[in-house]
């Protein structure tokens, strides 16, 4: 089946956090991680068919919920998931903020792969534990792990929870299972909890195949717990939805109480049905736009090389936010970015969002049309030779 990636969907007016902030009719965003095009058409199908009952009280999620989760995942990814591990809620950033609390005491320590998504951060300060910022080595735009930093902050004794993101934001890097495996090795020795957050694992590319954590061995499994939501892969963010997946039971008691405890506990009728539509029928669709993202980042490729050769782009191996290397401008993160804004119209994210590493930096979301993407370019390359 064909599937309409091309065409232009008007979002301005329509109360999008992406494209109504700030209220600019001229602002070209392409910032916050969701995407410009319509979900698959088997979840609108199913949404629409729920909106004609015209009822929407309290909902209860149902056997065929957790059969839709773990058949997509043992077929997909060959992990098998018992249904009893998992945990729903309303979305990852909830559940990450939820098991930092059931896990760790004020003053701990969370170690955090940087630069790392924004919103670690809060949830670290929110729970009163700190950052242990294990920095990831560029090396001509590739991003690896520093094992030997990693051992250090592993070995300290306040250090309690590695939080794992897996395919890696914002440098697109997908771990490898030689690299989780050395991951797992060093936190197992030093008793650090992993939360791994893996959100984006639907959206890698050819070569660069997702694995998660817990399905490496039962070690592994047992000392980590994994979130996991059909949202940014299926463009259903709005919808609220999202799983914990925690294998070991008291742990699981833990998060669920501490789940309850920030009130994060229910999700509505349409996350559950747009889930187990995304699970059950969303293959074909997802595929193709797997597809159309890789384009999309070949085609940003070709303009750099061609326009911009001066700012590289790391290997986007996962997600569909490249990481734009912009130190050559000599100016800050910010400043760029803010001058993007106010002088091209055009919004990403600032590097230095992302915390310790992220300075110098731009990240870019190409999740959009290509006619949308050609004039973010062309605004872009405004901006930076300027």
């Amino acid at each position: 089946m064909h599937y309409d990636f091309d065409t232009i969907i008007p979002r301005r007016g329509t109360n999008s956090y992406k494209w109504d902030t700030p209220a600019d009719d001229h602002m070209l965003p392409m910032w916050v991680a969701d995407m410009d095009f319509r979900t698959a058409p088997a979840i609108i199908e199913q949404l629409q068919q729920r909106v004609a009952h015209g009822i929407f009280g309290y909902t209860k999620v149902p056997d065929t919920y957790y059969e839709a989760v773990t058949n997509w995942f043992r077929r997909r990814h060959q992990w098998h998931i018992d249904p009893r591990w998992i945990i729903y809620t309303s979305g990852v950033v909830p559940a990450v903020s939820a098991i930092i609390k059931a896990l760790t005491s004020p003053g701990d320590k969370v170690i955090v792969q940087t630069p790392a998504y924004n919103c670690f951060y809060s949830s670290i300060r929110n729970n009163g534990c700190l950052l242990s910022a294990n920095m990831l080595v560029n090396t001509n735009g590739r991003y690896t792990i520093d094992f030997d930093d990693l051992e250090a902050k592993a070995a300290d004794p306040q250090a309690k929870l590695l939080l794992l993101c897996n395919p890696h934001n914002p440098t697109g890097r997908v771990w490898t299972s030689d690299e989780l495996e050395r991951i797992g090795d060093i936190c197992l020795r030093n008793r650090v909890f992993i939360i791994a957050d893996e959100i984006h694992c639907e959206l890698t590319y050819d070569g660069h195949d997702y694995t998660p954590f817990a399905s490496l061995s039962e070690a592994f499994r047992m000392h980590s717990v994994t979130c996991i939501s059909p949202s940014k892969a299926f463009n259903i963010a709005g919808l609220q939805i999202a799983n914990i997946v925690a294998a070991d039971e008291h742990i699981r008691q833990r998060i669920d109480r501490a789940i309850n405890d920030n009130e994060v506990c229910d999700v509505n009728p349409f996350g559950v049905l747009a889930t187990i539509a995304a699970y059950n029928e969303g293959a074909e669709w997802l595929d193709s736009l797997r597809c159309y993202l890789w384009q999309n980042y070949e085609h940003m490729c070709r303009f750099f090389s061609e326009r911009l050769p001066h700012y590289p782009i790391s290997p986007l191996e996962g997600t569909y936010l490249p990481w734009i290397d912009c130190r050559t401008t000599g100016r800050s993160s910010e400043e760029l970015a803010m001058y993007l804004q106010q002088e091209h119209r055009l919004m990403v994210n600032p590097g230095t969002l992302y915390g310790p590493g992220g300075e110098g930096f731009l990240r870019m979301n190409i999740a959009c049309p290509r006619a949308t993407l050609n004039e973010g370019l062309k605004r872009l390359e405004k901006g930076l030779l300027k």
